[in-house]
C-alpha cells in the first residue's frame, strides 16, 4: 500500500500548480480536487473501521480539510492517511474483520489493504486522465487487486488494463464493456467452534502447490481433498468462472486459530439452483463433530442466498463417516450418481 501511495503522489505532485477544481476526473462526476479528497477520506475511513473493529456499520466520522488547503496539501493528507492505514493494518490481527458493505458485510486487514490500493490506483488514473498526465502503476499492484477483489474476473497478461476494464474505465479486446461493477471481499461463515474462511485465488494456488495458503494448520493438515479443491479454485479463477461464495472455505478453529480442514462447493449453483458440497478434515481433527458443525453452518448460509433451491453431496458407498456427517447435518438420501450415494438438503 505504501508503494501505491508513494507512486501516485509522486505523479500528482507534478501538477499541483494547476487548477484541479472544476476539472472532471476522467469519467467520474467528481472533479480532480474532489477525487483527491475522496481518496484521503477513504484511507482514513478504512483505518477507522479496522482500528475500531466496526462490526455493523461505518464508524460515523469523516475527514474535513481546512479552508485554504491547496493541492499540495491534499497530497500531504493522502500520505498521512495512507500511513495511518498502513500502521493500523500492521497492528491488526489476521482474524479481525470489520464492516464493509460489499458484498458480504465485512473485510479483514488484507481486504482493506486491497481496497485502499484500488482506490489509490483507480482514482489516480481518474485524476491524471483529467489533468492530461501519464500514469501506469506497477503491474504487481494491479494484479494483487484483481486477485483479491475481482476473483470473478478472468486474469489476463496485462493486469492494469484488465483492472481498468473491470471497473468500467477502459476496453479489453475480446471482452464486453463493463457498465456496472462491485469489488468482492471474500465471505466468512461463523459456526460455534469454527470460522469458515473463504480461500482467495492466491491462497488456493499456494495450497494446491503444497503450501499452507497462509493458514496455520494442525500438524497433519491440510489433507488431500483440500489441496484438490484448491486446485479446482485456481482453475475456476483462471477460467473466469470462480465465485468467492461458491468456492473453497478453510475451517479455522476458534480456540487456537488452527485450520483443521476444507469445505466448499464444486461451483456456483446450476440453472436449477442446485450446488454440490464437499469437505475433508485432517485426520487429527476427525471424530470431534467439526465437519457436521461446519456443514450445518455453510449449508444454512448457502440456502439463504437468492436462487439456491437445493444442496447435494455425493459420497462413496464405503465412506460411512462422511455419510453420517451429511445425515447429522440434515441431508436426506437422494438420487445416486456415477456409483456415488446422493444426499440432498432443501430450504
Amino acid at each position: 500500500m505504501e508503494r501505491a501511495v508513494a507512486d501516485a503522489v509522486a505523479v500528482l505532485r507534478t501538477a499541483v500548480d494547476r487548477e484541479w477544481d472544476g476539472v472532471p476526473a476522467g469519467r467520474l462526476e467528481w472533479d480532480c480536487r474532489q477525487t483527491a479528497e475522496h481518496v484521503a477520506g477513504d484511507l482514513l475511513a478504512y483505518a477507522g473501521q479496522l482500528a475500531g473493529r466496526a462490526g455493523s456499520a461505518y464508524v460515523p466520522f469523516e475527514i474535513t480539510l481546512d479552508e485554504g488547503t491547496g493541492n499540495a496539501d491534499v497530497l500531504d493528507v493522502i500520505v498521512t492517511t495512507g500511513a495511518l492505514l498502513a500502521a493500523t493494518v500492521r497492528t491488526t490481527p489476521a482474524d479481525v474483520r470489520a464492516f464493509h458493505p460489499y458484498p458480504f458485510r465485512g473485510a479483514d486487514r488484507e481486504g482493506f489493504t486491497a481496497m485502499a490500493v484500488a482506490e489509490m490506483l483507480l482514482h489516480t488514473h481518474d485524476i491524471t486522465a483529467g489533468l492530461g498526465l501519464s500514469y501506469e502503476p506497477p503491474a504487481e499492484l494491479a494484479a494483487g487487486v484483481l486477485e483479491r477483489l475481482f476473483p470473478h474476473v478472468r486474469p489476463a497478461d496485462a493486469p492494469w488494463p484488465t483492472l481498468l476494464w473491470a471497473t468500467g474505465r477502459g476496453e479489453l479486446p475480446g471482452r464486453a464493456p463493463v457498465s456496472g461493477w462491485r469489488w468482492v471481499n471474500p465471505p466468512e461463515v461463523a459456526a460455534d467452534r469454527l470460522v469458515l474462511r473463504s480461500v482467495v485465488p492466491a491462497a488456493a494456488r499456494d495450497l494446491a502447490a503444497g503450501g499452507d495458503g497462509g493458514f496455520r494448520w494442525v500438524e497433519d493438515g491440510p489433507w488431500r481433498g483440500t489441496r484438490e479443491a484448491a486446485g479446482m479454485t485456481v482453475k475456476a479463477y483462471e477460467s473466469g468462472v470462480h465465485r468467492a461464495e461458491w468456492g473453497l472455505f478453510v475451517l479455522v478453529r476458534r480456540e487456537d486459530g488452527r485450520a483443521v480442514g476444507g469445505m466448499g462447493f464444486h461451483g456456483a449453483p446450476d440453472e436449477d439452483g442446485c450446488a454440490e458440497v464437499g469437505y475433508d478434515l485432517a485426520p487429527s481433527a476427525r471424530g470431534r463433530g467439526y465437519a457436521t458443525e461446519a456443514l450445518r453452518a455453510l449449508s444454512a448460509w448457502a440456502l439463504a442466498r437468492d436462487g439456491v433451491r437445493r444442496l447435494i453431496a455425493l459420497i462413496e458407498p464405503d465412506n460411512g463417516p462422511s455419510q453420517r456427517v451429511v445425515t447429522r447435518a440434515g441431508y436426506l438420501p437422494a438420487q445416486d450418481a456415477d456409483g456415488l450415494l446422493g444426499f440432498e438438503l432443501l430450504p
